[in-house]
């Protein structure tokens, strides 16, 4: 079974891992600590826009460490591990009073495709949205990620864009 939950502080390791992996996939595995640091600190700060949703699968063959397990009850060392991670950011919309949240990131563990993980992720996201007012939530992913835009097609509608972007670092 799996949980979607937003990240807690308690989260660190298993989130840190997921997210190692999911940056080592897409050519920034010498992405610096202070750059994770700095990342996760965004993440637990309530003031900050930047949250981090995550799947947690309950009854996995996988270990958590204790940080991982608060809220799990007794057991749920060896019975828990964080699968799946989006990171949102929140930000007014000129168009509205509301917000709108920015899918920046989205992964689930190599091992754990295919079993609708991401779908579900997604749902939560959706429901967040629904229950805090926001008034969109978006995301934009590669033209040669076939595999995502799989599970996209089917939850959200595609919309045609031209994304220009100018690097000042």
């Amino acid at each position: 079974m799996v949980e979607i939950k937003q990240a807690r502080a308690a989260d660190r390791a298993g989130w840190e891992a997921l997210w190692r992996e999911n940056i080592a996939n897409f050519g920034a595995p010498d992405m610096g600590d202070d750059v994770i640091n700095t990342l996760w600190q965004r993440i637990v700060d309530p003031n900050h826009p930047m949250q981090a949703w995550l799947a947690v699968e309950n009854g996995a063959d996988g270990v958590m460490d204790d940080s991982q397990t608060e809220g799990y009850g007794e057991g749920s060392k060896e019975s828990s591990r964080i699968v799946g991670l989006a990171h949102i950011i929140l930000h007014p919309h000129t168009f509205s009073v509301r917000n709108v949240a920015y899918l920046e990131d989205f992964w689930v563990s190599d091992d754990q495709r295919g079993k609708g993980i991401g779908r579900k992720m997604i749902a939560a996201l959706v429901d967040a949205a629904k229950q805090q007012d926001w008034g969109r939530l978006y995301w934009l992913t590669a033209n040669d990620n076939v595999a995502a835009q799989r599970l996209y097609d089917r939850l959200a509608d595609r919309v045609d864009a031209v994304l220009y972007r100018i690097d000042t670092a």
